[in-house]
Parts: structure tokens; sequence; C-alpha cells
């Protein structure tokens, strides 16, 4: 164990950290979280429109007019149906930030290179089919290269206009990115006739089938799955935020998935994607990463002897209950604590292979509706499958994650009473 954590500690934690405060994959991370309330909007109003009650529907076929459903429609094509557009300012926008320099204006610039790149319909309009998130990638890269772009250019005095003392600082502001702005929409704009040029007439489509569509079915994967937990969790492990450095990839590739469902259920198409980002809270997550509200559960069954252990049980019980469990995780500790080693990596492994198992089988629905992370386990996956047996799985995750905690936590008590007794001792002697 001490080889392990010391190679560890030399290789892996290093590239982490660094990987975890990367400029770029910060901007990205902190874009998606800007759009996230509106992405959950656009979410509950599919889950408002589809709740999976006959009575329900009955009832609201019966007391609103037929086309009841528009306003939940009208609400997610206005949130979730325009991901690729909100992630393409918000990103920018972060990253612009990171350099100090005027993120509102990188948020419209790259907007308009977005626009400009869209492949438009035969009567000139925009296809929805790539302004969620099947049009993610594209939007992602633009956002970054664009920002960059602008980030240089903007730095040049040259290509800044410099206006009278007096005008107002948002006329400033928009002038001094007046002519890096047309710079850069020149460049896009010949890099859309280039793609052309060698037979790219649709650069979404084209970046989706290459790029987008294989990393979703890799890491949409139920081994896919398997690696991104335990990634998460070694980086937890080492005190390192696990979700925040793996919430780039966890946005980029399973959150289109996530949109992808939703969107089916909206047309009234079959959802296919068992493994999205959603799953992962709803099945993975609960209590935080590591299925903590296991291991709370499990010091209450067989650690009351623990002073200690109850003590942070006590404390970070509640905050747990929301998926918040940096107590926990910090306070316990389970940071380098590696009697916790084993359940803090399999617990959320098995809840995820059972989750995964079940909807596969047909027992549970998959996963289809985005809700805040802060969802208290078994609601959220009731939540965000519309079904009571999404709950019943949920519990039956937590269950089972209760056994795995159990061993370690009478091992951790029984470690805690000893060293007790051993103190106690010297203290008389």
């Amino acid at each position: 164990m001490n080889r392990f954590l010391e190679f560890m500690e030399k290789y892996f934690v290093p590239v982490a950290a660094k990987i975890g405060g990367q400029r770029h994959l910060v901007a990205i991370r902190d874009g998606f979280v800007t759009i996230s309330p509106l992405i959950m909007a656009g979410s509950f109003a599919v889950l408002i429109n589809n709740l999976g009650f006959k009575w329900y529907q009955n009832m609201m076929n019966a007391m609103l007019p037929s086309n009841w459903k528009d306003f939940g429609g009208n609400i997610y094509n206005g949130s979730f149906a325009i991901l690729a557009i909100l992630a393409s300012c918000t990103i920018a926008y972060h990253l612009a930030k990171g350099y100090e320099k005027d993120g509102l204006a990188a948020a419209m610039l790259s907007l308009g290179s977005t626009m400009l790149l869209y492949t438009p319909n035969a009567d000139g309009s925009i296809p929805n089919t790539y302004l969620g998130g099947s049009g993610l990638f594209v939007s992602i890269i633009v956002a970054l290269i664009v920002t960059e772009l602008f980030v240089k250019l903007s730095g040049n005095s040259k290509l800044v206009v410099k206006m009278p003392e007096g005008v107002p600082p948002a006329v400033s502001k928009s002038f001094a990115a007046l002519i890096p702005s047309i710079i850069i929409l020149a460049i896009v704009a010949f890099a859309k006739l280039l793609f052309g040029y060698v037979g790219i007439h649709n650069i979404h489509e084209a970046l989706f089938n290459a790029i987008q569509a294989p990393l979703q079915g890799v890491v949409g994967s139920f081994y896919g799955l398997i690696i991104l937990i335990i990634v998460q969790q070694l980086l937890w492990f080492f005190g390192l935020h696990g979700s925040n450095i793996l919430a780039p990839i966890i946005s980029a590739v399973l959150l289109p998935l996530t949109e992808a469902n939703t969107a089916a259920v909206q047309a009234g198409m079959t959802p296919e994607h068992i493994v999205n980002s959603q799953f992962l809270d709803s099945f993975v997550n609960m209590g935080g990463s590591g299925t903590t509200i296991a291991l709370i559960i499990a010091i209450l069954l067989v650690g009351r002897k623990s002073k200690t252990q109850m003590a942070i049980a006590k404390i970070g019980g509640a905050a747990s209950c929301f998926n918040i469990n940096e107590p926990i995780i910090f306070g316990m500790p389970l940071v380098l604590n590696p009697i916790y080693l084993i359940p803090f990596v399999l617990a959320p492994v098995v809840s995820g292979t059972i989750a995964y198992v079940l909807t596969l089988i047909g027992f549970m629905p998959k996963v289809t509706i985005l809700t805040a992370w802060t969802m208290p386990p078994v609601l959220g996956a009731f939540l965000s499958t519309n079904s009571i047996r999404g709950a019943l799985v949920a519990i039956l995750c937590i269950v089972v994650s209760v056994a795995i905690y159990m061993p370690f936590v009478r091992m951790a008590t029984n470690q805690e009473l000893k060293l007790e007794a051993e103190q106690e001792e010297n203290s008389i002697a």
C-alpha cells in the first residue's frame, strides 16, 4: 500500500493537479456551471410534460387546452435545445475573464463565429439538429480558439481603437474590440470556405461523426463509466477535487447524452443512452462522490463507539443529504486514508454497475431528466428516470453500498478504540 501511495503521489497527483487548474478546462467547467440553471429548467419542463403517471396526464388533458404541452416545449426550446449556443458564449466569457480581458466581447464574438459556421437549410434557416448537444464540440472548440485569438489581438495596442476622454466606458470597450473582432470573423469565414473546398460542407456533422460520437460511445459505455468512476475516486483520495477535474469531460461528452435522452422524450421517442451525466448524479454520487451517504448510514449502524466518526457523521450528515460531502472527505478524513480506499472506490463502482444492469434489462427506465446535483438521493433518481423504479434502484444501491462500507467502519472503529485504550494506559502509567 505504501509503495502504491508513493507512486501515485509522485506521478499521478502532480499531473492531475495541473489538469485541474488548466485555464481552458476551468473555462469549460465554469461555462457549463453558468448555464446549468437554464438547462435544468428545460429538463424540468420536459418532466412536467411527460410525468409518468396516467392519472396526471388525464388530469392535465381534462383541465387544460389540448396544446398545454407547448408551454413546456417552449421552455425546452429556449434552454436545452440551444445548449451548444449557450455554451459557446459562457465558455468564451470565462476564458477571457481568466486572461483578465473583456469577457462579454469574447462571448459575443464566439457566438457570432459559432453561428457563422452553421450550414443553413435550403430556405436559409439554421438547422435545429446541431443547436443542442450534438453541436457542442464545435461550440467548445470555437469558443476556445476564438477567445485565444481575441486575447492575443486585443493585447496589441496597434489594433485597439482608442476613443477620446468622456466617451462612455461601454462605447470605448466596444470600439476597443472592433478591429480584433473583424479580423477573427474574417478568419472563421475563410476557414469555413476552406472546409468547403476540401469537401466538408457541414462542419458540425463532420466533427460530430469524427470525434464527438466516438467519444460518447467510449465514455458512455459501461467500461467507460467504470473507468470514469475509478479515476474520480482516486483523485478525491489524493485530496484533489475529482468532480471538478472531470467536469469538462462529463459536460462535453456525457451531458449531450442526457440532452439526447431528454430530446427523445420531448419528441415522444425512446431514449437510447443508459450512461449520461445525470446517471452519475442519480446512482453513483449519492451523498457525494464515493456514495458517502452509505458511509454515514454505516457509521450510524456499526460505528457508534467511534467518537470521531460519529462526530463527523453528525456534522456532515445534513450536507450529504444534498450530495455535499467535503466535510466527510476532509473531516473523516477519506483523503489518504488507506482503511477507506477500497470502499470509497468500490461502493460507487458497484452502484453504477447495479443501476446500469437494471436499466439494461428493462427494470428501470433510462435517465432522461436533468436535475440539480444537490437533489437528495432517491428523490433525484425518481425525478431523473420519471419512475418509482428509479427510486427503488437508488435505494438498492445505497443498501449494497452500506454493506460494502460496514466492515471498514468496524475496522476504523476498532482501530480508534485500540488507540484510545493505549493512550489511556500510557496516561495511567
